[in-house]
């Protein structure tokens, strides 16, 4: 009944946005001839009217039922139109508040302030801010169309990481490091493997996976498993769980269908020959010398997820070795415990952000929206002697698509 309730709230809400940016429409179309106008008005609501439809039939159905293809794409097209038209809105009630003010009694001041340059070239200020809502939403919702063929675009991201205590005979080890996989996402096998060739040509002394190998079932890598067992490196592959590896954000029949889930997700890591490390650390050596590599469960700072790991086991015992490695999904770990409680964790591996698969990588710049939730999110960061590497993920959750922020495999120099 919840759900039932909150799905005509969220309908309430995209008619009225609807209705709303539609005012736009005709305004930005008044001198478009009638055959035109008919076209774009028709095409507008029917679009409208299929996203409704889709929203007043979701508490009665089984989203698992419908083709995976139609499910992700057009689930993804509805969230970028509601998002498109939101961001049209924002300049829409700007150039209402600004008529507002004029009939409130401040049309003179304003008009001082802000004079009236779109008259001058035969356009209102009211059309040119339809226009330019429309063009800003517009182009969000094209972007957001294009970043459906960047999901697969691996980008291989290289770095040499210099460690003052780090043991000679380690000097130069490669490792790659990758994260959330999210299989259940997954459409394309080929392109899948396309990456875990790209891994595999790097010839990485060490493959690290930080997490998230599925979305919510391990069955999810029903397809997928013969792939990624390909992946194999000298001194081996290790993992961690992720949030979403223990299906916490599914229903299930009982607790115990839950956790047989998780203990086939372990399993089938095992069968595919990677080492997964549950609160514990394994010992590398090398020419007689050793280093530790430390795996935790998920650990979250921020409330809405779990704290699974328990970092006090896993370094036990590892305190003795000179350089230390760990694992840990949720880059907000680094800050809440790792730095204050464990100084000398030398590298920390983390992943979960995916740079919210959206966002703007320059030289020397980089922007995304998820950096107002996590204060590090993709990338390498450095507090004294301690570094912190983020992944951007190998898969996407969500929207099945990448803007800006493309997908990553990571080789790490250890220098």
């Amino acid at each position: 009944m919840r759900r039932f309730s909150g799905s005509w709230i969220f309908i309430i809400i995209i008619l009225l946005i609807d209705l709303y940016v539609f005012q736009a429409v005709k305004l930005t179309l008044q001198t478009a001839t009638p055959k035109i106008r008919f076209s774009v008005y028709g095409l507008y609501w029917g679009v409208s009217a299929m996203v409704v439809l889709t929203l007043a039939v979701l508490p009665f159905i089984n989203l698992d039922n419908w083709p995976k293809n139609f499910r992700t794409y057009w689930m993804a097209t509805i969230i970028g139109l509601f998002l498109s038209k939101a961001l049209t809105v924002i300049f829409l009630v700007a150039d209402d508040l600004r008529r507002v003010l004029q009939w409130g009694g401040g049309k003179l001041f304003y008009q001082y302030v802000q004079g009236e340059p779109f008259k001058a070239a035969g356009i209102s200020r009211s059309v040119f801010m339809s226009w330019l809502g429309l063009a800003v939403g517009g182009g969000l919702m094209a972007a957001m169309m294009y970043g459906f063929v960047n999901k697969y675009r691996y980008q291989l991201k290289k770095i040499k990481l210099n460690f003052p205590n780090l043991p000679e005979a380690f000097k130069g080890l490669k490792l790659v490091h990758i994260s959330d996989v999210h299989s259940g996402s997954f459409t394309d096998k080929k392109a899948v493997e396309q990456g875990v060739n790209m891994i595999m040509a790097q010839e990485a002394d060490l493959i690290l996976f930080t997490g998230d190998l599925v979305n919510d079932h391990a069955s999810e890598m029903n397809d997928y498993t013969e792939i990624f067992a390909r992946l194999n490196a000298p001194m081996g592959v290790f993992s961690t769980l992720g949030n979403h590896d223990y299906g916490d954000y599914r229903r299930w029949s009982s607790e115990e269908e839950k956790r047989q889930n998780l203990e086939r997700l372990k399993q089938l890591q095992a069968n595919m020959g990677w080492r997964l490390l549950m609160n514990e650390h394994v010992v590398l050596e090398k020419q007689g010398q050793q280093i530790a590599l430390l795996g935790i469960e998920n650990w979250g700072a921020k409330a809405n997820f779990p704290k699974y790991g328990k970092l006090h086991e896993a370094y036990t015992g590892a305190e003795k070795y000179p350089f230390k490695i760990l694992m840990s999904h949720d880059p907000s770990h680094w800050d809440a415990q790792v730095r204050p409680e464990y100084s000398d964790i030398d590298l920390t591996l983390s992943g979960h952000t995916h740079g919210m698969q959206f966002g703007v990588e320059l030289p020397g710049f980089k922007w995304s929206p998820v950096q107002y939730v996590y204060k590090q999110w993709a990338g390498l960061y450095e507090a004294e002697k301690q570094k912190l590497y983020i992944n951007r993920g190998y898969g996407f959750i969500g929207y099945p698509g990448r803007v800006g922020i493309l997908p990553e495999i990571t080789l790490i120099e250890l220098t």
